[in-house]
């Protein structure tokens, strides 16, 4: 097993959304500048996707991190989707503000893994991939086809992620979804090292996570890397939840006040949501994205912040973090 690819100096990640234009139509130029933050505050863990974008993010990585010693960072991206260059107005319509001309397709079959994988390493300008993440394998993306793509998965992408590991050409793999469910099926039936879990995991929402999910992987020797930990930039005040326009009942109060308490302690919101999710053993690392490098400066410096543990105290007895959830300290 290879779980602990991922050690102390990559608890902090860059997480690739942004620079696909998630949220903005964030140019070549701007989306450079906070790789750029990001390497001189001495970050080297880096995710993306060809999805993102539609293969934007992963072409953006690999022209800035071309530049860098390899032997220095890590890089995750992910398969489950090929793509095909089409006509502009054929675009599909997706999350993305800004995406290149691709159409794609859901395929998790063997033959398709390594053609996915093939064409990321060109589009990222390197010789090899160390995480590789079986994405978006749950309903809110497949549909009702999830049992099909579970079992094509199976016969298909989780065997030869790991024929492919252990000839050396990925160092690890592992699921990169936004659900639970597809993390504990891949667990039933194949050995991963390390899962991406996205909106699972937020000191907003994490009672279902700590329940199923953390003693599942403990037991398994597999980590986690913590996705969309902000819950998309709801934490930070941003006017959406886990990718939706849809506020949960109730999630706006439960911020406002967390986000009071902290204040109280000389603290940002932002800094406990950092530290409350890698507070948990199972997590390995936290990647939140950035659209400005002062976000990065701002994670960097919620990494290094001093909290009381009073706060986190605060926290547990007015019922804002669950009583078996994991704190600092």
């Amino acid at each position: 097993m290879k779980s602990d690819i991922l050690t102390e100096k990559h608890r902090l990640g860059l997480g690739g959304v942004a620079i696909g234009t998630a949220f903005e139509a964030l140019t070549d130029g701007q989306s450079y500048e906070v790789l750029q933050k990001a390497w001189d505050l001495g970050i080297r863990y880096y995710d993306t996707s060809p999805w993102y974008g539609l293969t934007k993010s992963e072409r953006r990585f690999g022209n800035y991190l071309h530049g860098q010693n390899r032997e220095e960072f890590l890089l995750s991206t992910k398969v489950g989707r090929l793509f095909v260059e089409v006509p502009e107005d054929e675009v599909p319509p997706t999350m993305w503000q800004d995406p290149l001309n691709f159409d794609f397709e859901h395929n998790y079959t063997a033959d398709a893994i390594k053609r996915s994988i093939e064409e990321s390493l060109e589009r990222l300008r390197l010789n090899h991939i160390d995480i590789v993440y079986v994405h978006d394998l749950f309903e809110d993306q497949v549909g009702d086809r999830y049992p099909y793509f579970l079992k094509q998965a199976r016969e298909g992408a989780f065997k030869v992620l790991s024929e492919l590991r252990s000839q050396g050409v990925i160092k690890a793999w592992g699921m990169g979804v936004n659900k639970i469910e597809p993390i504990l099926d891949c667990l039933d039936s194949a050995d991963p090292d390390i899962c991406l879990s996205a909106t699972q995991y937020s000191i907003l929402e994490h009672e279902d996570a700590v329940d199923r999910l953390l003693p599942a992987v403990k037991k398994a020797g597999v980590r986690l890397v913590s996705g969309a930990g902000y819950n998309s930039g709801f934490v930070t005040g941003r006017p959406r939840y886990n990718y939706k326009d849809v506020i949960p009942k109730g999630m706006t109060e439960k911020r406002d006040r967390i986000s009071a308490i902290a204040q109280r302690y000389d603290i940002d919101i932002v800094d406990a949501a950092l530290q409350f999710v890698l507070a948990a053993e199972e997590f390995a690392s936290i990647i939140p994205g950035a659209s400005k490098p002062e976000q990065v400066e701002d994670n960097v410096n919620a990494l290094q912040k001093k909290i009381p543990s009073d706060f986190w105290q605060e926290l547990q007895s007015e019922g804002l973090i669950y009583e078996k959830a994991q704190v600092p300290g």
